[in-house]
């Protein structure tokens, strides 16, 4: 395996496209790291651990021919749920032995299970954390990088803020940092950046993209939706998410009804009366507001590249 610490050093823009459960595809996957940023998607997008591998391999593929831009393919990163409850997390960890992601993002559980494994193929382990224990235990478990997930981030979300947190991780934790909350900008990534952390992480701008496998009708509410139309509520997926009202109420549902109701936490698979509670339910991150068309992967990752510059110039000019 190329080194993948000498290709996170030269992505476009230092950004992951974070993995969005049933939007991420291989083909938005694709698009993102060859656009120049890491591209990821989560493992229960699949309903078996030999359709996550016919994933993996179409990724794979995808990104074998070098790149005909000024840089090279980005790295790409599987996200793998680690709960107790995730009985599907061996068969999980066969299919990552032979396809072999560069980076794997576990979450809602240590990683341990993990590392071995990544670690034996030369691959990076990085561990979604919502809180400073969490980010300890992980970084005691020997991860390489962790993603911190901050106050405003979309789907399963934080409480911190981007600010706080990475300050009080960097006090222990010296590698990677991706840093996701709200992040839907270049000049959001410089001020991840700024903070200390090496890479931001964006889930809601890529729901709009053409890539992806979010409904027309998920796409247009993300368009025309702001962070006033955002709850944060325990009620779907039993830990902490932040879900478009709107769709809420698209199903029946009364909001103020769910904002403190408590689901029971549960990943032991995906079928179809085990996604009934969550289906034709969106969530979003606090960035929504700047999304404002569907469009390929590639526009929106050149967006991202040209305002970034535009905000280091800035920067630049500021700090003279």
């Amino acid at each position: 395996m190329t080194n993948v610490h000498d290709r996170l050093t030269r992505l476009r823009t230092p950004a992951f496209a974070a993995p969005m459960f049933l939007i991420s595809t291989p083909e938005l996957v694709i698009a993102t790291s060859r656009a120049g940023i890491v591209g990821s998607f989560p493992a229960p997008n699949l309903r078996t651990s030999e359709e996550l591998g016919g994933w993996m391999g179409r990724v794979n593929a995808g990104l074998s021919e070098p790149s005909s831009n000024d840089w090279p393919v980005a790295p790409w990163a599987l996200n793998v749920v680690t709960h107790s409850t995730n009985a599907r997390l061996p068969g999980d960890l066969e299919q990552v032995a032979e396809h072999r992601p560069p980076i794997v993002i576990t979450a809602l559980g240590s990683p341990k299970p993990v590392i071995p494994t990544v670690h034996g193929y030369g691959g990076l382990v990085f561990a979604d954390v919502i809180s400073e224990g969490l980010a300890r235990k992980a970084a005691e478990a020997g991860v390489d990088g962790l993603v911190l997930v901050c106050s405003g981030a979309g789907g399963h979300t934080g409480e911190l803020s981007p600010m706080v947190f990475v300050e009080r991780v960097r006090r222990f934790f010296d590698g990677y940092i991706v840093l996701g909350g709200g992040i839907c900008s270049g000049e959001g990534i410089l001020a991840a950046r700024a903070l200390s952390a090496d890479f931001a992480y964006l889930g809601t701008s890529f729901i709009a993209a053409e890539e992806g496998m979010a409904e027309s009708d998920y796409r247009r509410m993300v368009v025309e939706s702001d962070a006033s139309d955002l709850m944060v509520t325990r009620a779907f997926t039993g830990a902490r998410a932040s879900m478009l009202k709107p769709s809420m109420v698209r199903q029946g549902l009364d909001p103020s009804e769910l904002e403190f109701k408590v689901a029971k936490m549960n990943f032991t698979g995906l079928k179809d009366q085990e996604i009934k509670p969550w289906k034709g339910i969106w969530g979003a991150g606090q960035g929504v507001g700047r999304v404002e068309r569907v469009e390929p992967a590639a526009a929106i990752v050149a967006r991202f590249a040209s305002e970034y510059e535009a905000a280091r110039a800035r920067m630049r000019e500021i700090c003279a």
